[in-house]
């Protein structure tokens, strides 16, 4: 693996520069955490619109059409939001995080290139005739523009987390020059996009994704259901989303193992972090929960003997690397990335379980009575962005302390002119304009929620309404 960049001459890491690297880490979590709350739900109802669409035209059922036209204005509200929140991290890789962008621009900047031709453009295209032609353009033509943005939308999860996961398994670059001038170079693009991590990495992140879109609707549709509203179109909506739900749900725990074995072998620190184990042994134990004391390097919990070697080796006599085989400023943080990971895995198998109970009652035919079980469906729309957010901490946290894994540390990728006052400034102006955005989301899905599908579109008209054409 090349060499990391050397720490650039004359630049003194004292307090205030810990100042400008916390804030700044600060910041970036921040936006890109409240931005992460949309992009799953798009990416999540796109593939919702596809199969409510799809049905629609193989069936001609009315209350299909309902369905894809009341969702269709929750992913408008959705996407529009995200795209608005996602802006701003583009220019913090400018502000805060310059001599980063210097080194990796190269790459990183191609795999954001490829975000805008292939996903932005394709998205945007396709998203007029999504939102306003439903009148205005054959039932063929709608759907083929539905699945487009659904793409799109696919496509921009796809290029993300490229990049991303070149940040953690980098491949196919080199590095010219020294010193301040070091920067990496791609030399084989498709090496770069294919990184060891990047596929396991991004099935596991839309697995989430659709979790999130199909449990929104899961919990709107078990709402209605309590309030005995839309009674009809609660029950087709709760069927696809509970589908859609328990099938995500069960691909997120094959992703997520294999996701683990990539780590295991990739960034064997970031797994010992996630468990807990400091001592390279055989029959590694799994930690189910617990507390990591990092001062006396043991963890309080409990443990199944022998079943992390298991997992990861299919063989329980065969060792894990722990914490000690790496020198102390090269581990991650290792309580917080144990308890990222920890809640990430129990939201996972939560979401199981409850999808699970929801197909049990519907195929016994009693889940429409089942008011406890609602409720839950309610409130299940929270696990799937509880699984993401801790599931995106658990990677960033453990990839510490390199910002590209074994090249560049975090600490060095800040920008130079940059100061404390000017990220916690912008820090404390972005935390006021997207508590403002969130209130405006949460009022307009309320709004949309509280007004319901309309009863007209049990009644398409217009060229809609004709018949298709076999």
């Amino acid at each position: 693996m090349a060499t990391s960049l050397d720490q650039p001459a004359g630049r003194c890491y004292d307090i205030r520069m810990m100042d400008v690297l916390l804030l700044s880490r600060i910041q970036f979590a921040f936006t890109v955490a409240f931005h992460y709350l949309y992009p799953p739900l798009s990416i999540g109802l796109g593939i919702m619109l596809v199969l409510m669409e799809g049905l629609w035209l193989k069936t001609n059922q009315p209350i299909y059409h309902q369905m894809a036209r009341f969702w269709t204005k929750v992913f408008a509200l959705t996407f529009a939001i995200g795209v608005a929140t996602g802006i701003v991290m583009e220019f913090e890789f400018g502000t805060n995080w310059a001599t980063y962008s210097r080194y990796v621009g190269d790459v990183f900047g191609s795999a954001l290139a490829a975000e805008g031709i292939f996903a932005f453009f394709l998205e945007s295209g396709f998203l007029a005739v999504l939102l306003f032609g439903w009148d205005k353009v054959g039932r063929k033509m709608h759907f083929f523009s539905t699945c487009m943005v659904s793409l799109g939308a696919h496509f921009s999860a796809i290029w993300i987390v490229v990049a991303n996961s070149w940040m953690q398994t980098p491949a196919g670059f080199r590095i010219e020059g020294e010193g301040l001038k070091a920067r990496a170079v791609i030399t084989d693009f498709w090496e770069m996009v294919f990184n060891p991590s990047s596929m396991d990495r991004l099935f596991h992140t839309l697995c989430g994704a659709w979790q999130a879109g199909a449990f929104l609707v899961v919990s709107v549709s078990a709402w209605y259901l309590l309030r005995k509203k839309h009674a009809d179109f609660a029950r087709a909506s709760l069927r696809v989303g509970l589908t859609v739900g328990m099938a995500a749900s069960l691909l997120q725990l094959v992703s997520g193992h294999s996701s683990a074995g990539g780590v295991a072998q990739n960034q064997p620190a970031k797994l010992a972090a996630f468990e807990g184990l400091y001592e390279t042994q055989s029959r590694a134990p799994l930690a189910l929960f617990g507390w990591v004391d990092e001062k006396s390097e043991t963890v309080r919990g409990v443990e199944v003997p022998g079943l992390l070697s298991w997992l990861v080796h299919g063989d329980a006599a065969k060792p894990v690397k722990g914490l000690r085989e790496f020198k102390p400023e090269d581990r991650p943080p290792v309580n917080r990335s144990f308890q990222y990971y920890h809640l990430m895995v129990a939201a996972g198998f939560g979401l199981i379980a409850v999808a699970g109970l929801g197909f049990l009652y519907f195929w016994r035919g009693s889940l429409f009575e089942k008011r406890w079980l609602l409720w839950l469906l309610v409130f299940s729309v929270l696990g799937p962005q509880l699984g993401n957010q801790a599931g995106w901490f658990a990677a960033e946290t453990g990839r510490q302390p390199w910002i590209v894994y074994g090249l560049l540390r975090t600490s060095q990728g800040l920008s130079e002119v940059v100061k404390a006052d000017m990220v916690l400034a912008s820090l404390i102006l972005f935390g006021f304009i997207y508590v403002l955005l969130f209130a405006v989301f949460v009022y307009l899905l309320n709004d949309k929620i509280q007004h319901g599908p309309d009863a007209a579109d049990l009644m398409p008209s217009g060229k809609l309404a004709l018949p298709m054409k076999h």
